[in-house]
């Protein structure tokens, strides 16, 4: 253990079922000022097309949070011993407009970036991750993305908006925010408005892995794959839809589509970034509302845990 980093409250100083209600009950601080990683959550949920309640999944992830332990016993991964990190809490939002949380969320994140920090970021619905690529682009310039989802986001409209959490793929490559031939879009799968509704991301260079491909298999050599096209020294970025995992392990979201991936594909996924240049991450869409055992949450916070272990520089025990 590392005395030059905050360490997460441990379950033998203090109960897990109390302590400080923070992200793997880490010391909070309002800003990211010398931080390595800044743990955010982003309450958003006006921007979902089908069930609300990822506004609380902030909240929810951190409280299951309290199970996760610092290091991970099959890769060796050290994240507290290795980065900076705390919650910075939650975004303020404009609970009803969210064009004017959109701006608000990307002039949040114009600050941490500012500090040099990382951002590890709670949903919230899916519509979080454009703000946050803006604000990320602005120091990194075009990044390469790895997109985990059911669904590809890539509509030009969602009921004549240009800005939902199922567009925000469509506007961050028109927009020049994400590099199309160093995009992967990985779980994809179920029925669709079009026999082409997937083709639009192929048609930018992304490549797109249906659910069906991942079936029966391990994603490690997917995730090698996806490492050579990127290369390690290009800007990436994370976006972790949780819906893009089966609902018999993640139930609690707002748009299931069954037949997805295991969880156990999606913690090599996350590993699988380690060797990149990770600038950022997001897990998103859980809604607790309708995760009636807490495990959508659990699984989402373990989730993020390993996000925390890709980062490069993360110090790996032995």
């Amino acid at each position: 253990m590392s005395d030059q980093f905050n360490q997460p409250l441990g379950g033998n100083s203090m109960p897990r079922f109390a302590g400080p209600a923070t992200m793997f009950r880490l010391p909070s601080q309002s800003d990211a000022t010398g931080l390595d990683i800044a743990i955010v959550g982003v309450p958003l949920d006006i921007g979902t097309s089908n069930r609300a309640g990822t506004r609380f999944g902030p909240r929810q992830i951190r409280s299951e949070s309290v199970l996760v332990r610092p290091y991970g016993m099959a890769t060796r991964a050290a994240p507290f011993d290795s980065f900076q990190v705390a919650d910075i809490g939650d975004v303020p939002l404009n609970t009803f407009n969210l064009e004017k949380s959109i701006a608000i969320i990307e002039q949040f994140y114009d600050a941490v970036v500012a500090t040099g920090a990382k951002p590890l970021s709670l949903g919230g619905d899916h519509t979080i991750a454009l703000p946050i690529l803006r604000a990320l682009a602005k120091r990194h310039g075009k990044m390469a993305l790895v997109h985990v989802d059911a669904h590809a986001d890539i509509n030009d409209t969602m009921f004549g908006e240009k800005v939902a959490h199922g567009t925000i793929f469509r506007r961050a490559l028109e927009e020049g925010l994400v590099d199309g031939h160093k995009m992967t879009q990985i779980g994809l799968r179920a029925t669709g408005y079009s026999a082409g509704d997937f083709d639009w991301s192929r048609e930018q260079g992304a490549t797109v892995i249906q659910a069906e491909d991942c079936w029966y298999r391990s994603l490690a050599p997917v995730m090698d794959e996806v490492r050579q096209r990127i290369g390690p020294d290009t800007p990436t970025y994370l976006s972790f839809d949780i819906d893009g995992l089966d609902p018999s392990v993640a139930p609690g979201t707002g748009t299931p589509e069954p037949a997805g991936l295991t969880a156990a594909q999606g913690l090599e996924i996350i590993r699988g970034v380690f060797g990149t240049d990770l600038i950022g991450a997001d897990l998103v869409e859980v809604s607790p509302p309708y995760d009636t055992t807490g495990n959508t949450s659990l699984l989402a916070a373990n989730l993020a845990f390993e996000m925390l272990c890709s980062f490069p520089g993360c110090k790996r025990r032995d």
